[in-house]
């Protein structure tokens, strides 16, 4: 029995619909005003790890351990086509800015770039490992690509060039995220850290510290003031991107977390965790404003006592929301 664990979340440009990627192999997506379901997305065959809106918000992408990455018509819930190459699982997918190029990272050791228009393959950029996280400048003329092999390359889109190999972290990096005007990258990493780059020069700015454990997801807000991040000790951490400090830590997810993201308008953060929830949080004050979750065909059931189910069974069940 496959799980509905999140492994990405998105907002729309509108800042009205959410988007998660599930274990269970489906996209779904989320009206943020009621916390409500309204549309499952099928077709990966395997987990989908992660989802991504275009900035016009008519597309969306979904990279899956299938290998594959899919884009859909964000009106009619249609996969419009299915973008073939890799040999690993695609782990992170980014649209450039004008929303004509779409980068997708995979195990294969490769970044792809893609016309989103003819689906054609652009450019392939390679790491010595896999890439867990890529991501575009404001302008859309850079790439950000983090990898298994412990750096962050910086691409230049038109010509392929690696302009940069940003050296600071001890294991792998697994997020990246370009500050609103460019001039910083953020960079997450299993050694624990989060470490803020100067684009321009490669130099390392700052050194964030706090998380226990892996830090999955890094991301900027909208105006540039916090950068949030969410890590494996089931905590969100707040940080302000000028003195480097952490202004909160968010609690209330049982497991990893995921993904994290802003709403358009910078007044709500999103998390995904593998606890089969997805959290909206508000960034002002820390509070848990809703818990958003799949409805599961046994929620609230209660076994206990319950004779002559073998373990299996109980095991289904309790997947199925009973208790």
């Amino acid at each position: 029995m496959r799980r509905a664990n999140p492994g990405s979340v998105a907002f729309a440009p509108s800042g009205q619909t959410l988007i998660s990627s599930s274990e269970d192999q489906t996209v779904k997506l989320w009206d943020v005003a009621d916390g409500k379901c309204y549309k499952t997305l099928r077709g990966h065959p395997n987990r989908v790890r992660t989802v991504a809106f275009s900035p016009q918000g008519n597309i969306l992408a979904s990279g899956s351990y299938d290998r594959l990455v899919r884009l859909w018509d964000s009106s009619t819930c249609q996969c419009c086509n299915i973008l073939h190459g890799h040999t690993g699982w695609v782990k992170s997918v980014a649209f450039a800015p004008g929303g004509k190029i779409l980068a997708s990272g995979s195990d294969d050791k490769t970044v792809r770039l893609w016309d989103v228009n003819s689906s054609r393959v652009l450019n392939i950029l390679e790491h010595s490992h896999g890439v867990w996280s890529v991501a575009f400048s404001p302008e859309g003329n850079i790439l950000a690509s983090g990898s298994d092999d412990q750096t962050v390359r910086l691409w230049d889109i038109s010509t392929s060039e690696c302009l940069k190999i940003l050296l600071g972290h001890t294991s792998w990096v697994l997020s990246v995220a370009f500050s609103p005007l460019g001039k910083i990258l953020a960079s997450s990493s299993k050694d624990k850290t989060v470490k803020l780059w100067d684009v321009s020069t490669g130099e390392c700015l700052k050194i964030l510290l706090g998380h226990t454990n892996w830090v999955l997801s890094v991301a900027f807000s909208p105006e540039g003031k916090f950068l949030a991040s969410g890590s494996v000790d089931q905590t969100v951490r707040l940080w302000d991107v000028q003195s480097g400090q952490c202004i909160k830590t968010l609690h209330g997810h049982t497991h990893w977390i995921r993904s994290v993201a802003f709403s358009p308008d910078s007044r709500t953060l999103v998390s995904g965790s593998e606890d089969e929830t997805v959290k909206l949080w508000d960034v002002l004050t820390g509070e848990c404003l809703k818990t958003l979750r799949n409805e599961r065909p046994y929620e609230g059931m209660n076994i206990t006592g319950v004779t002559g189910l073998t373990e299996a069974t109980i095991a289904s069940l309790k997947v199925l929301g009973a208790i």
